[in-house]
């Protein structure tokens, strides 16, 4: 069988992705994994055949402050998704007809897939590394009637650009064809039912297969007597000094306390001044390994992130950045597993872990929410659904 699979740029949707290749390409099928070229080495480790596909190079300029909007703007969002679709249009349309794959798998954000599976007339299944969305699981994880109007006053603009879709030859009706999948569409998602908002309102379509997590790389040495606090605000929104700093204060000469503090690659590590004895800093770290001996993980709420902290059972401390992660720390504070940093200062930051640290509560749901995971089909029911779906 021959399998395209299309991935947006970013770590934390190509990485559950692999296990799922893997799985695939040791029963026997060629998977074409169309991406960028950082993410070569990774694809290819996992025996699947590279294909470069620079979508960056449909949407010249595009500053930092555009990415931001795309989670928020649907107007804007739409229209780069037009642009982007319809830039790889011709490129695309030869790759399909040349290869002409069984099924396309495509990233729940790389929505140029689901359009050109849906024109050529192959079968699809979408990826979703987040919460599966629907009117239900919306109103659970943060959406709001403010949200609906907006999205209303922009329909005269969307309408616009669908139309440009159209006359491309693309068969969508309304932006919903883009956006979301229905219960017809076959759709690996890689949580847990207990973890997924409303699961019950999806069909047997929906297969929630678990976290597919990479297993830790190395070792790391907790120090004894010591409650290892792990903090990070993942790989994309961490420019972040004066919160880190107040991490140090918090913590830094505390005898009860050891921290590891994965900074990222935007903050120069030399502005936080002298480290405490008890405390690493680094830009990254092999974040498995250190959740393996961690006593509490601070984290951003990126679905990764916090699936890895809930997979070893550790309580969390929630301090989302963008409003998907805000969805994510809104489901773990309501099912009883973290508790919300809305405080960033020191003293807040103390307070908050202190209270993940002693209230047993938050560990034994985080344990539950861990066991969910790992009654999961994992890649193996993932690869099942791809195979079904291309047959």
């Amino acid at each position: 069988m021959n399998i395209a699979f299309f991935c947006i740029p970013a770590h934390g949707h190509t990485n559950p992705t692999l296990a799922v290749v893997r799985e695939l390409t040791a029963r026997g099928h060629t998977v074409r994994y169309y991406t960028t070229e950082a993410f070569r080495a990774k694809v290819e480790a996992a025996g699947a055949v590279f294909v470069p596909f620079d979508a960056e190079a449909a949407r010249p300029g595009m500053t930092a402050a555009d990415g931001a909007r795309l989670g928020s703007d649907l107007t804007f969002s739409t229209k780069l998704i037009v642009d982007l679709t319809l830039a790889a249009d011709d490129w695309l349309s030869r790759e399909l007809t040349v290869h002409r794959p069984d099924v396309i798998v495509g990233d729940s954000m790389a929505f140029w897939a689901k359009l050109a599976a849906k024109k050529h007339g192959i079968p699809f299944v979408s990826s979703t590394t987040t919460f599966a969305f629907n009117r239900f699981s919306a109103k659970v994880i943060g959406q709001n009637g403010a949200g609906f109007l907006q999205f209303l006053l922009a329909q005269p603009r969307i309408n616009r650009q669908l139309k440009r879709l159209r006359a491309a030859g693309y068969a969508v009706k309304s932006v919903f064809d883009i956006i979301a999948n229905d219960n017809e569409t076959e759709t690996v998602v890689y949580t847990s039912p207990e973890f997924q908002p409303c699961a019950d309102t999806f069909s047997e379509k929906y297969h929630f297969v678990g976290p597919l997590l990479r297993p830790a790389q190395s070792s790391f040495e907790k120090l004894p007597g010591r409650s290892l606090i792990y903090i990070s605000l993942g790989t994309v929104n961490n420019d972040a000094l004066p919160f880190y700093c107040a991490c140090l204060a918090a913590f830094g000469g505390d005898p009860r306390f050891q921290l590891v503090l994965s900074a990222g690659t935007q903050t120069d590590l030399a502005a936080l001044g002298p480290i405490p004895e008890s405390c690493t800093v680094r830009a990254s770290v092999d974040q498995m390994a250190v959740l393996d001996c961690a006593d509490v993980f601070l984290t951003h709420c990126g679905m990764n992130s916090a699936s890895e902290g809930l997979w070893h059972g550790l309580p969390l401390v929630l301090y989302p950045q963008t409003p998907e992660q805000h969805g994510v720390a809104n489901r773990v504070a309501a099912l009883g597993a973290g508790v919300p940093l809305t405080d960033p200062s020191a003293d807040g930051i103390r307070r908050a872990v202190e209270t993940a640290l002693t209230n047993p509560s938050y560990r034994e749901n985080a344990q539950k929410l861990a066991d969910g995971f790992r009654r999961c089909g994992g890649a193996v029911e993932a690869a099942d659904a791809i195979e079904h779906a291309a047959n």
